[in-house]
C-alpha cells in the first residue's frame, strides 16, 4: 500500500514539476535532501553524526582497539578516548609535517601514533598537498584530487605505505573493534591490505569516507559492498546511523562527502537507532 502510494506521488511530482521553470526549485530541494540524508554534513563532528556513532558504539566497550587510518592530527583518536578511556588506539599519518601534530595528540592523550599509510601493500608512494597549506587535511596519494578538484599544482611528499595484515600481525592485535579511515580516495586499497582479518571476521565495524575523491580513485560504492560482504551499510545522521537498503545505484553512488559504517551483521545490534 504504501509503495502503491509513494509511486502515485512520484507520477504527479513529476506531471506538475518536471518542467524547465522549476528546474531551479528542484535544485535547491535536491541540495536540502543531501544534507537531510547526511550527505555534505562536513562542518562538524557532532552534524557529520561521527561523535553520536563514536558514543554509541564505543561507550560500553572497554579495551577496544580502534585503528585511525588517515588521522590527520589525532582529533578521531582524541575523540574515541574521551568516550572509552580503555580503548586502544593506533593512528596512522604518513604526512610529515602533520604527524608531528599527531605525535604530540599522542603524547598528551595516550595513543600511539604511526608514521606510515596504509594501502594495499608495503611501499613508498607520493603523497600530495595544497602547496600553501602543506600539512592539510586534503592530503591524498591521488595528484589527480588537487589538478582536478582543487584546481592547484600539488606539491609532493614520499611517504611509506604499510597494509594493515602486516601491522595488526607484527603487534598481536587479534580482533579490531573499530577501524576507521579517512585517506581521501585510498580507502578501498586500505580495506585490500586487511584482507586477511577481514576474512577470518576479525574486523567488527569499519567507519570511512565516501565522497567526491572516489571519482578521482576510480572508485564506486558497489567496490565496498562487493569487498565488504559480511556487512550492513548504514549513513551516518547527527542522531543516529540510518541502515542503507539494498544496492541502488541511486541511493549509494552519491560522491559527495558522507559518513559511512559498515557494521559486521552480527554485531550490528545495539548501535541503529538514534543516538
Amino acid at each position: 500500500m504504501r509503495s502503491s502510494i509513494t509511486r502515485l506521488l512520484i507520477k504527479c511530482y513529476q506531471f506538475l514539476f518536471a518542467r524547465r521553470q522549476f528546474y531551479p526549485v528542484n535544485r535547491l530541494l535536491h541540495a536540502l535532501s543531501l544534507r537531510g540524508l547526511g550527505i555534505l554534513n562536513f562542518e562538524n563532528e557532532r552534524l557529520s553524526g561521527e561523535t553520536c556513532f563514536l558514543k554509541s558504539y564505543l561507550g560500553g566497550k572497554q579495551e577496544s582497539v580502534v585503528l585511525d587510518v588517515g588521522a590527520n592530527i589525532g582529533a578521531y583518536a582524541e575523540g574515541a578516548l574521551k568516550i572509552q578511556p580503555t580503548a586502544h588506539v593506533y593512528s596512522f599519518e604518513p604526512h610529515p609535517r602533520t604527524f608531528q601534530g599527531l605525535h604530540n595528540a599522542a603524547q598528551r592523550s595516550g595513543f600511539e601514533a604511526v608514521n606510515a599509510g596504509c594501502g594495499s601493500e608495503r611501499s613508498e608512494l607520493v603523497l600530495y598537498d595544497y602547496p600553501a597549506q602543506d600539512g592539510s587535511a586534503h592530503a591524498s596519494l591521488y595528484q589527480g584530487v588537487f589538478n582536478s578538484l582543487h584546481g592547484t599544482q600539488p606539491v609532493e611528499h614520499l611517504v611509506t605505505i604499510i597494509t594493515l595484515d602486516d601491522f595488526c600481525r607484527e603487534r598481536g592485535l587479534l580482533h579490531i573493534d573499530l577501524l576507521k579511515v579517512d585517506v581521501e580516495g585510498n580507502e578501498l586499497k586500505v580495506l585490500l591490505g586487511f584482507q586477511e582479518y577481514l576474512s577470518e571476521e576479525r574486523v567488527d565495524a569499519i567507519h570511512f569516507e565516501f565522497n567526491a575523491m572516489n571519482v578521482v580513485s576510480r572508485v564506486f560504492f558497489k567496490d565496498f559492498v562487493e569487498l565488504l560482504k559480511g556487512y550492513e551499510f548504514y549513513r551516518l545522521l547527527p542522531n543516529g546511523l540510518v541502515r542503507l537498503p539494498e544496492y541502488d545505484p541511486t541511493v549509494y553512488e552519491i560522491f559527495a562527502f558522507q559518513n559511512i559504517v559498515a557494521l559486521r551483521k552480527h554485531r550490528a545490534a545495539g548501535v541503529k537507532g538514534d543516538g
